[in-house]
This record gives C-alpha cells, sequence and structure tokens, in this order.
C-alpha cells in the first residue's frame, strides 16, 4: 500500500518514481557539515560587522526618525472606523451544489493478486545488503578515523613532551651561561675597580710625599715672610705704636698749637705797640707853652710797659716750652715704664699657671 512504485488513483499528479536511491558518502556529508558551518560563520560575522549605533548617553534615548522625502504618519493603534450597512432581509440560498461532469466511456481496473507484482524477500534482499554494508563500511572508517586520532594525539603527545624537555635544557643551559656571563663581568668589575682603586692609592703617596717634600721648605720661608711683613710682633711694642705713640702725638701738636697760638698772639701785641709808637712819632711836637692834655701822656706809658711786659713775658714762654716738653718726657717715661711692669708681670702669671 505504501509502495512509491505502485500507481494507485488518478495518474494525473503522480510523482516521478526515482530510478535509483542515492546515499551520499561520508565525505560529501562532511563537506556539507563544513558548508553549513561555513555559512553560520559567515552569518555570525556579517551580524558582528553591522554597524551599531551607540548607546545613548545617560538621561537620553534613542527616537526612529523618518528619512524618506514624503514623510508619514506613525502610529502604534491601527485607525479603524465602524460603519453600519441596512438590507432587507431575505431567505438565506441554499449552498450551491458541486459540479459533477457526466462519465464518459468505460471504466478501467487493474488487479493485482498477491505475489505477482513483486517478491518483498527477493527486492528487499540487495537493499538490505547495501545499507548493511554501507553501515558497516561507515562504521570501519569511523573506527579507523577514531584510532588514527589516537595516533595523532600520542604522538603530539610524545611531540610535547620531547618539546618541552628540550626547551627546559634549553632554558638551564642559557640560564647557566647567563651566570657564567654574569659572574665573568663581576670578576671583570672587580678586578677593573681593584687595579683603579691600587692606582689612586699609589697617586695618593705619590702626592703626600711630594706634599711634604715641597712643604718641607715651604712652611719656614711662609713663617719668615709673615713675621718679615708683620704679622707675628711684639705685643708691648704693638701697644706702644697703636696706642703710646699716637697719644703722644696728640698732646705734642696741641702743646704745639698752644705755643703757636702765645707767639702769633704776641707777635700782634708787638705789631700793635710798634704801630702805636709808629703813629705817635710820626705826629707834630706840641709848642711848650700849649699845655697838653691831662690824658695825653697816658699812652707813651703805657708803650714802654707793654713793651716791658712783652719782653719780660717772652722769656717765660720759652721756659713754660721746656717745662712743657720735660713734663711730656717724663709722663711718656713713666707710662712706658708703666706699660713695662704690667707685661712683666703678666709673663710671670702666665709661668706660674703652666
Amino acid at each position: 500500500m505504501y509502495d512509491r512504485r505502485v500507481v494507485r488513483g488518478n495518474t494525473y499528479a503522480r510523482r516521478a518514481v526515482p530510478t535509483c536511491i542515492h546515499h551520499p558518502n561520508a565525505s560529501e556529508i562532511q563537506k556539507q557539515r563544513e558548508a553549513r558551518k561555513t555559512a553560520l560563520a559567515r552569518k555570525r560575522a556579517k551580524e558582528q560587522i553591522q554597524l551599531r549605533t551607540p548607546e545613548p548617553v545617560e538621561g537620553r534615548e534613542h527616537v526612529h526618525v523618518q528619512t524618506e522625502l514624503y514623510l508619514e504618519e506613525i502610529s502604534d493603534r491601527i485607525i479603524d472606523v465602524d460603519v453600519e450597512c441596512q438590507t432587507d432581509a431575505f431567505l438565506d440560498r441554499p449552498p450551491t451544489p458541486f459540479f459533477v461532469p457526466a462519465k464518459t466511456g468505460r471504466d478501467v481496473s487493474t488487479q493485482i493478486e498477491e505475489g505477482e507484482l513483486f517478491d518483498f524477500d527477493v527486492e528487499v534482499k540487495p537493499i538490505l545488503e547495501v545499507l548493511v554494508g554501507k553501515t558497516i563500511e561507515q562504521a570501519l572508517l569511523e573506527v579507523m578515523e577514531e584510532e588514527e586520532l589516537a595516533e595523532l594525539w600520542a604522538q603530539q603527545r610524545t611531540y610535547a613532551e620531547l618539546r618541552n624537555a628540550e626547551l627546559a635544557e634549553v632554558q638551564r643551559l642559557e640560564e647557566q651561561d647567563r651566570r657564567y656571563r654574569e659572574e665573568k663581568e663581576r670578576c671583570k668589575q672587580q678586578q677593573i675597580q681593584m687595579l683603579q682603586k691600587e692606582k689612586e692609592t699609589m697617586e695618593k703617596i705619590a702626592a703626600q710625599a711630594f706634599a711634604k717634600r715641597y712643604l718641607a721648605d715651604l712652611i719656614p720661608s711662609v713663617f719668615n715672610n709673615l713675621h718679615e711683613s708683620g704679622f707675628f710682633y711684639d705685643p708691648i711694642e704693638r701697644d706702644i705704636e697703636t696706642e703710646f705713640l699716637p697719644w703722644l702725638m696728640t698732646e705734642v701738636e696741641e702743646t704745639l698749637e698752644k705755643k703757636t697760638l702765645g707767639r702769633v698772639m704776641l707777635d700782634s701785641l708787638i705789631r700793635t705797640v710798634t704801630e702805636k709808637r709808629l703813629d705817635m712819632f710820626s705826629r707834630k711836637p706840641l709848642p711848650r707853652h700849649v699845655e697838653a692834655p691831662a690824658e695825653e701822656p697816658k699812652p707813651i706809658d703805657s708803650v714802654p710797659q707793654i713793651a716791658a711786659e712783652t719782653e719780660a713775658a717772652d722769656p717765660p714762654v720759652v721756659a713754660d716750652e721746656e717745662t712743657d716738653q720735660g713734663a711730656a718726657e717724663e709722663q711718656s717715661s713713666r707710662h712706658i715704664s708703666f706699660q713695662l711692669e704690667e707685661a712683666d708681670q703678666e709673663e710671670s702669671e702666665d709661668s706660674e699657671t703652666d
């Protein structure tokens, strides 16, 4: 009843009976699977490559905008309108019957008895053999493929183990070589530093010896030059030169100024007296019978008195000068002796403390 090779009913729409059944091979199935995987991968890649609008910033959202030439009103709810129509009530019309054409010609039928068309056991034997053979062949192929994959995996594991062992050995050798290089560089640096330190030490020793030899004669000459320049001095002489002698010079200058002032005053007095005498001598003498005024002789008497006073006063000035010089010399000698006594006392105190 279900065999497609047996035609039943109308033959106008019958399907073409396949002449042979095509069974795909394992390679074709594998190709189909790869083709499906490639198509899915391309579809996923296109979906990933497809440009997407970036996500909206916070507080905003995307809105669909029409870019067509003519705008359309877009709404979620379709506009509908209720319309009514009033008709007259008629009786219901019965349904139209199907068209059945009239029979023409004679009816033909075919009667097939059991066993006349084909024997199922005989006809199904080659099909079963093919199915079983293909199944066994596919199973063997799969088993062989599994065995081949297992051998490949074993070879890969062996190769990976060998490679890892070789890599570990290479790393060990590289690390050993690196340690040897570092040790060599460290030894070189230490040797260079040691030679540099020896060189610096030799240079320092030579510089020290040269400095000692150079300074052996330099220090006495420096001290001599300093002593000659006046950096090393006697405190008593320095005190006399810096304190006593300036004070003595100031005192002498003051004394000389006083003497000069006295002489100037004396010269001025002498000049006035001489001028008055010259005036008196230059005047005409008065007649004898005319009595001179009572007060006229006073200048004449006063002039000799002034001259006598000046003559008598001049020697005492010299005496005063001599006495001032003697007093100054005595005072300076006393001051020097007093300073010498103080210096001797300080030296004796220092010696006692030592």
